[in-house]
């Protein structure tokens, strides 16, 4: 299966959106896809080697999973590489289109459970989610 690519603009130094993307106590507030849903905790250790666990759930704990990846690549302010458990892998790109616009593009292998259509929007949904907390705060 192809990788699939999603992107989104948002209006905010790539310096901004970068450490928004990459703290836990940012990504805790935006990490899911929909308003049911929570990010309660999240660790990230950002360098080669370094691994991310974000724990995602339902508000009503009927379901909860644990987001997990390691760190292939790490450029500050421009990428991000990492591949998770089931060895697929996701590139994450930052693209500073001028001081106050940047532009996130997402690049992931697909798991095979789920039509590509729902994982694109559920990880479009997601993205969607960190513009705009990005964008208020």
């Amino acid at each position: 299966m192809d990788p699939i690519k999603i992107d989104i603009t948002i209006l905010a130094p790539v310096e901004k959106v970068w450490d928004y993307f990459n703290t836990p106590s940012h990504i805790t507030k935006w990490n899911f896809a929909h308003e049911s849903w929570q990010c309660p905790s999240s660790e990230n250790d950002l360098r080669v080697g370094g691994k991310f666990k974000n724990r995602m759930e339902a508000k009503d704990k009927s379901f909860g999973f644990d987001f997990e990846g390691i760190y292939d690549a790490v450029i500050p302010n421009q990428m991000i590489k990492y591949h998770m458990e089931d060895g697929r892998n996701v590139e994450v790109i930052f693209d500073s289109i001028d001081q106050n616009t940047t532009r996130v593009t997402e690049i992931f292998d697909p798991e095979k459970q789920n039509s590509v259509e729902m994982q694109r929007d559920g990880w479009y949904a997601i993205l969607d989610n960190f513009h705009k907390y990005v964008e208020k705060h």
